[in-house]
């Protein structure tokens, strides 16, 4: 019965044309049968409590909002006050001053009320009346005591309260100690949480303690379960020979893998050659991960909870166990491994004119580098050319098709921002020893245009076939955003053809090209990016926004990623004719969570990972306090300029810290303008600056002006 009734309840009470109805009333809308109306009753009430729906003293039913209620997550600022962000989309979230969060703490799901409506100068004000879920249950900080009792000062300084801990629940925890607290007693008015410590994790400062407390704090599960193990090692198995007879043998074909030096769970290998018609043939093999984790069991349950593989710098929380990841899974040299396998002819165009997908079985012949490769064809290594002769005419063709398949994407409209990325560099002690651009070389982008071309395929395929499937959408940006970069882009002087309500992506890609190597290029291209929506995986085939493609997927990494991994069962499935009718919705409920939890693991993933950078930036910085550098502003807000120097780290020159003149921000312009002096700074702007100050408790890093660098000055330099 209530599978799919949520949504279709919610949609009906938020409906503009809904008039209150009874829960009687309802339940006869529904068709709901008597002898299911104790459980259509109980289901109302489970809405009721988690703030999907409200009730009136006479017992009619409708939306929070009719009621005059606000219903979202509760973000919380440092300095106490907060805001709810809305669960329905395009609504400006509410301001909550700090004496009205009445004991909602960070992420928590809330209902609140509106106090103040919203005018055109200032968002609407409100107070929290109901803490509905609970969101975090564990904080990591460090643990300060006293005789009779202490405290946790958590990480995140979003919990901008103190936890109190009774001192029977101090558990061996010592001063400074970087601590796992569990709440017990939630916080009521300025009754501050009470909590137990659970686990001690070491002395705040050390490199491991503190890479250890943000993989807590982020929730992310480090050791897998003994049976998880076991299961592991029973599944990684020699091959069968009737599993090799079955399949396609490919083991004679020139494959390869081209990967990070440091890489160990290897994916994909490819496989190139030019057909007499003059059209490449190009092969994309990938792990056949599914042939070991099986729908169901202890690795894929697992597997699904984690959904995706943690990079952070030196340290892997892989998706699968390394026995599978680094071992019989990854697609090492010279060994035989099982694949999933999709060919493709490929005409001078980029046109996927042919293809088939097989399960297959391959041997590597080489184990190359993004550095070895790129080497070989931009720079014509002789060295490594002789030593991997049997393979520079694949290379060399692999460039063609990889430049003739990025002409196919720029003529669509797919955008390409080229923002710099991180490479932390660490010493075997595990210290920063540099912190530099991570280069994307052509050896990089064959191997993204290889892979993108396969995603784009497969999806396309199974589109088609009406399967379930896990695609991966971006979906095109709100009017409301679009009218605003078209508003500050025309300060400019630049103006996004096309309907606004519908913007194409070549409308946007066009502003790129023209602004190519412009001064305005930086402040462009970031509000152009934050005005674009998170790419996301989903069940519903909707298209790629920034890739201008219609159909899209990720197939290419089931070692490290759960929605590839679950779209191969689907596809050996189809291609084993093992589809029925049954199998069919069984599918729909599997693809849909898959979606969703895989969605929510990416983006756990990601700040975990962007904590991870912004501490060893700081470990980094910290002893180049006075040092002078020219940087460029990278973002600019009501409170500072943040400014990122040519390494990549990033740091806040203060508003209340130019001393010169009293600055205000200007939220239409993204700049800020002195009063008196009426300067001006803006994304995009070089700035010689002094390191002032690391914290690396709050991983912030703050920068003192020095001078602005006009465009004159940088040219003469």
């Amino acid at each position: 019965m209530v599978e799919g009734l949520k949504e279709r309840l919610i949609g009906l009470i938020n409906d503009e044309a809904y008039n209150p109805l009874k829960k009687e009333e309802l339940a006869s809308i529904f068709d709901i049968h008597s002898s299911e109306m104790p459980m259509f009753y109980n289901f109302l009430d489970e809405l009721e409590e988690d703030g999907y729906i409200c009730k009136t003293k006479k017992g009619k039913v409708l939306s929070p909002n009719q009621m005059g209620y606000f219903v979202g997550k509760f973000v919380s600022h440092r300095k106490g006050f907060g805001f709810v962000e809305s669960d329905a989309e395009y609504t400006q979230d509410l301001f909550i001053p700090s004496s009205d969060i009445n004991g909602a703490m960070h992420n928590d799901r809330v209902m609140a009320e509106i106090v103040v409506p919203a005018t055109d100068e200032k968002r609407a004000e409100g107070k929290i009346v109901k803490v509905i879920q609970r969101e975090v249950t564990q904080v990591v900080g460090v643990f300060k005591p006293s005789k009779t009792f202490g405290f946790v000062i958590p990480d995140n300084k979003k919990f901008n309260k103190d936890i109190y801990i009774p001192k029977k629940y101090f558990s061996g925890a010592k001063e400074n100690d970087k601590v796992v607290c569990e709440i017990t007693v939630w916080p009521i008015e300025d009754r501050k949480a009470e909590g137990k410590i659970i686990e001690v994790l070491g002395q705040k400062g050390e490199r491991g303690v503190e890479i250890e407390s943000i993989i807590r704090e982020h929730g992310l599960p480090e050791e897998f379960p003994k049976k998880v193990l076991e299961e592991a090692e029973f599944v990684a198995v020699e091959i069968p020979e009737d599993e090799v007879e079955r399949r396609l043998d490919l083991r004679d074909l020139k494959t390869f893998t081209i990967d990070g030096e440091d890489a160990k769970d290897l994916d994909d290998a490819v496989s190139i050659e030019v057909l007499p018609n003059g059209n490449f043939k190009l092969g994309v093999h990938i792990a056949d991960v599914t042939h070991y984790v099986r729908e169901k069991s202890k690795l894929d349950k697992e597997a699904l909870k984690r959904a995706t593989s943690v990079y952070l710098v030196d340290k892997v929380i892989p998706m699968l166990p390394k026995t599978l990841s680094n071992g019989v899974c990854s697609l090492n040299p010279f060994e035989d491994k099982l694949t999933l396998s999709i060919f493709m002819e490929i005409d001078h165009k980029g046109k996927v004119v042919k293809y088939d997908i097989k399960e297959s079985i391959i041997n590597s012949k080489a184990r190359m580098t993004y550095t070895e490769v790129s080497d070989i064809l931009e720079n014509d290594d002789e060295k490594l050319k002789q030593t991997f002769s049997n393979l520079v005419e694949e290379f060399k063709n692999a460039e063609k098709l990889a430049r003739i398949l990025m002409e196919r994407r720029n003529k669509r409209g797919a955008i390409d921002f080229d923002f710099p990325e991180a490479k932390i560099i660490l010493n075997k002690d595990g210290e920063v020893v540099d912190i530099k651009h991570y280069e994307r070389r052509i050896s990089n982008k064959i191997i993204e245009e290889f892979m993108l071309v396969s995603n784009e395929t497969i999806a396309e395929h199974y589109f088609w076939l009406g399967t379930p499937f896990v695609y991966r959408v971006h979906e095109t940006p709100t009017s409301e955003k679009m009218e605003k970069l078209s508003q500050f882009i025309a300060t400019f002087g630049y103006s996004i053809k096309g309907d606004m309500e519908e913007v194409h992506p070549k409308a946007l890609q066009a502003i790129i090209s023209q602004i190519k190597g412009k001064k305005e290029e930086e402040v462009i291209s970031t509000i152009m990016l934050r005005s674009l929506k998170q790419a996301r995986y989903s069940p519903e085939c909707i298209g790629h926004f920034g890739l201008a493609a219609k159909y899209y997927s990720h197939f290419t990494s089931p070692i490290r990623r759960y929605p590839d991994l679950q779209i191969h069962r689907i596809i050996k499935e189809h291609l084993n004719n093992k589809i029925s009718p049954k199998r069919q919705e069984q599918l729909t409920t599997i693809v849909d969570y898959a979606s969703t939890q895989s969605s929510e693991k990416e983006r756990k993933a990601e700040l975990a990972e962007r904590d991870v950078h912004d501490f060893y930036k700081c470990m980094y910085m910290k002893d180049k306090i006075g040092e002078e550098y020219d940087g460029i502003v990278s973002s600019v807000t009501s409170f500072g300029l943040f400014v990122e120097l040519h390494n990549t780290v990033e740091g806040l020159i203060r508003l209340a810290n130019m001393n010169d003149d009293y600055y205000i921000y200007d939220e239409m312009t993204y700049t800020v303008i002195g009063e008196r002096t009426k300067k001006t700074y803006k994304i995009g702007d070089t700035v010689r600056i002094k390191v002032d100050s690391v914290n690396v408790d709050f991983r912030e890093i703050d920068f003192e002006l020095l001078e602005k660098i006009d465009e004159e000055d940088e040219e003469k330099n």
